[in-house]
């Protein structure tokens, strides 16, 4: 393997910053911040007492309604009824052309 084409592999912590839910484990880290090429400018100290670079991040497994089972309802109805307000009673069904 070359020595100089690989991104830099090593632990961080990715924070689910709506469920407040935290894991390590080891990233590439990709992208340019303030810190250097691949690094994140947060840091937190962890369970184990090392500071290792943190990323937040929306969802994870904690927070998505798939694995929570905490799904959203759909009101299909009132986005019908809305829909027709918006833009009339209805169809014909009759094709214009």
């Amino acid at each position: 393997m070359k020595k100089t084409i690989h991104p830099e592999y090593g632990p961080v912590v990715f924070r689910d910053t709506s469920a407040g839910f935290a894991f390590l484990t080891r990233s590439t880290l990709v992208g340019s911040t303030p810190a250097g090429p691949g690094r994140p400018a947060k840091t937190v100290e962890w369970e184990d007492g090392n500071t290792y670079p943190v990323i937040d991040i929306e969802i994870s497994s904690a927070s998505h309604p798939f694995w929570t089972g905490a799904a959203r309802v759909v009101d299909t109805a009132g986005r019908i009824e809305k829909f027709r307000r918006r833009y009339g009673a209805g169809s014909t069904g009759k094709d214009n052309g």
